[in-house]
């Protein structure tokens, strides 16, 4: 075996911990690539999981495809992922939900867990088959919608819990949208934009908090971006409600005041103000958030050409997510490099029970690189970080003991 005790093993702990191998398991593959990053320049992390990506299979392959999807996420440095349901069928059924694991069985090169939706075909007027999907789906969710009915998400968080699973939450109450494409804040008044209200978030994660508490189910809020909501949560947690929640790296780097009239900077919920990312960064530090996901969320070049009105919501994230972490946040002092670790690697894992073996990857962060979209392996190359100069690059992945990623031979 390869000299390793130059290389940097961050986290250590975590990784002789029950989610993660000991280090001395983890470099199972070929002495001659573990020698080539015998350096101390070189630091390795357990292997990232993101419980909330959209790789667009069944149903939307012009935008992603678990392929293209899978090993982006490997560049990322990511071994495990979770597919959100917004695809075409609907996995409401397990018939439906079969079409995406064929998918998954045959082209994915990490591990990839589907969600199920919680009601026929997100539409909040019928729950899914909860009870013949609960086998093979990764927890339930109606992601991109929230559950507008009082009812239908107390019954489905019922129901949940009586199958052991967890519901994952898109909280939007679509009362309070009024046509808005961008938060309601300087920046919509200041350039004549109709605003998303921060209360369209945070009313519906008050009201899921409510049923939870009622109900007793495992409940994780997706993509959290407003004050109140961490605040909401922070409460919610004290009064021990089972409850953990997301962000992700843009709403922790970004707001209102970054933003530009192209599709670029469009998603949901929008980059919201100054106090909110500030919000959120107090909650990274305190615990109140437990994971950061990317909400990775392709889409063509066409449907993002739009500006701001009237590009589809979503951007791509999960081969800058970390570099984008380190440089904004642990490179300036605000963020501990073992926090973000536990936050993209460890706390996901914990919760959702998710295992890992002979997962890692091996960056060096002194190497710095310009985000040029067209680089990207993901076929959605819209991400609001375009032109910016990060640190850390990622030169391998392994999952499960297998090379998924090496730099320059992208596609292993």
């Amino acid at each position: 075996m390869a000299n390793i005790k130059k290389m940097q093993m961050a986290n250590t702990a975590y990784m002789q911990n029950d989610f993660l191998s000991a280090p001395s398991d983890m470099f199972s593959v070929d002495d001659e690539i573990i020698r080539s990053f015998d350096d101390e320049n070189y630091i390795v992390f357990p292997g990232f999981c993101d419980v909330h990506v959209h790789f667009r299979e069944p149903g939307f392959s012009y935008k992603e495809t678990i392929k293209s999807g899978s090993v982006a996420a490997a560049r990322g440095g990511y071994t495990a992922v979770c597919t959100m349901p917004n695809l075409n069928p609907v996995p409401d059924s397990r018939e439906h939900l079969a079409e995406q694991i064929e998918i998954i069985k045959r082209d994915a090169a990490i591990k990839v867990y589907p969600y199920a939706a919680i009601t026929v075909g997100q539409r909040g007027e019928e729950l899914s088959a909860m009870e013949e999907l609960a086998k093979d789906a990764f927890a339930f969710s109606d992601d991109g919608r929230g559950v507008q009915s009082d009812d239908m998400m107390r019954e489905a968080m019922k129901k949940a819990k009586a199958l052991g699973k967890m519901i994952v939450a898109h909280c939007e109450v679509n009362d309070l949208l009024k046509g808005g494409y961008i938060h309601d804040g300087e920046y919509a008044k200041a350039h004549g934009h109709r605003g998303i209200c921060s209360e369209s978030e945070y009313a519906q994660i008050e009201r899921d908090i409510k049923l939870a508490k009622e109900t007793g189910c495992a409940y994780h809020v997706c993509h959290i971006s407003a004050k109140e909501s961490v605040s909401a949560i922070r409460q919610a947690k004290k009064e021990g409600v089972n409850i953990t929640c997301e962000t992700a790296p843009h709403y922790l780097v970004m707001d209102e005041r970054d933003l530009r009239e192209e599709g670029r900077f469009k998603m949901n919920p929008p980059l919201r103000g100054k106090a909110d990312r500030e919000a959120l960064i107090e909650g990274i530090l305190d615990g109140t958030i437990d994971m950061i996901a990317t909400d990775h969320a392709p889409h063509s070049a066409e449907e993002k050409s739009r500006g701001l009105e009237k590009s589809a919501f979503g951007i791509v994230g999960i081969e800058t997510a970390f570099p984008v972490l380190y440089t904004y946040l642990v490179k300036e002092g605000i963020v501990s490099l073992d926090r973000i670790i536990e936050l993209l690697a460890i706390n996901a894992r914990k919760r959702f029970g998710i295992p890992t073996q002979n997962d890692f990857s091996v960056w060096n962060l002194g190497e710095k690189f310009t985000v040029d979209p067209k680089d990207f392996i993901s076929m959605g190359k819209a991400t609001p970080f375009e032109g910016a100069e990060l640190w850390g690059i990622n030169h391998l992945t392994v999952c499960g003991g297998k090379i998924v990623y090496k730099k320059d031979n992208k596609l292993v």
